[in-house]
């Protein structure tokens, strides 16, 4: 894994988010940022046909993109060690190849041309949570200016890294760590032959999410903690306080690069929801 910062570009108002986004990274953990731009294969399936000089002027297009991303970075973090990459193929493909060699892969959440698609954008859904490590997905505004990062916690072996992610940027930022657990009654709790300890529960999810954060604590003693235990479905908690958040961070169930369908529920809903920029983070 190579130490740098990566944000992916199109030129769209939230790719700008995402280079602005990127930039602060970068400088808060003094690494160079990458800054890419993926020029697609000619989009009407005649791919040896492409009308005469359109590479040469995709590439030059390409090269503009990219150079005023350079000055967004830069007069958003003067300082901070910039290069620029212009690649050709799919963006899904050459962005995971990139995600899988940095330390975090920045994009923007809705785009134009190839990062256009549903209503998140489906290059976002086929990288975020489909390759190691953290993709951040970025949405024009909102949670730009708070510290504050919320964490969700669950009781799988894919919280741990999400987890890890969110004390560190805690730290970066000098802010505070929302660690919140969201949990539902169980249907048959409502049955009247059923005697069910509500109190128990809860205070079992408590439990829980006191030894997920237990070794991160330890880690990181100066980041402060709200443990946070809520009935609720996890998305619509997650979004909630997403709106006072300036980052919120969730773990992937994700196995592989199949399809949005494998990213997990939680992790594609508050995608598509978050008032803020979301972290998607995976083993």
């Amino acid at each position: 894994m190579v130490d740098s910062i990566v944000a992916a570009t199109d030129g769209s108002p939230a790719a700008a988010a995402a280079v602005r986004w990127a930039a602060d990274d970068a400088g808060r953990r003094e690494l160079p940022l990458r800054i890419v731009h993926v020029v697609e294969h000619w989009p009407y399936g005649i791919s040896a046909f492409p009308p005469p000089g359109w590479q040469d002027a995709t590439a030059q297009a390409g090269e503009q993109v990219l150079a005023e991303a350079v000055k967004t970075a830069t007069g958003r973090r003067p300082g901070i060690d910039v290069t620029t990459g212009l690649a050709g193929g799919t963006p899904a493909e050459i962005l995971r190849d990139l995600a899988g060699t940095a330390t975090e892969l920045v994009i923007g959440g809705r785009g134009l041309g190839g990062f256009a698609g549903a209503v998140l954008g489906s290059v976002t859904l086929r990288v975020a949570g489909h390759v190691p490590g953290a993709v951040v997905v970025v949405r024009p505004g909102g949670g730009e200016t708070r510290d504050e990062v919320v964490v969700g916690v669950d009781d799988s072996p894919e919280c741990g890294p999400a987890v890890g992610f969110a004390f560190e940027q805690a730290r970066l930022r000098g802010g505070g760590l929302r660690a919140l657990r969201a949990w539902q009654v169980p249907l048959h709790a409502f049955m009247p032959e059923t005697v069910h300890d509500i109190a128990g529960i809860r205070q079992e999810q408590q439990r829980l999410v006191a030894d997920a954060l237990a070794p991160w604590r330890e880690r990181f003693p100066e980041v402060e903690v709200v443990q946070e235990v809520t009935c609720s479905h996890p998305v619509p908690a997650l979004v909630d306080v997403s709106a006072q958040a300036g980052l919120l961070v969730v773990g992937s169930h994700g196995r592989g690069a199949l399809g949005a369908m494998v990213m997990g529920s939680v992790s594609r809903g508050v995608l598509h929801r978050a008032h803020c920029p979301v972290a998607v983070v995976r083993a």
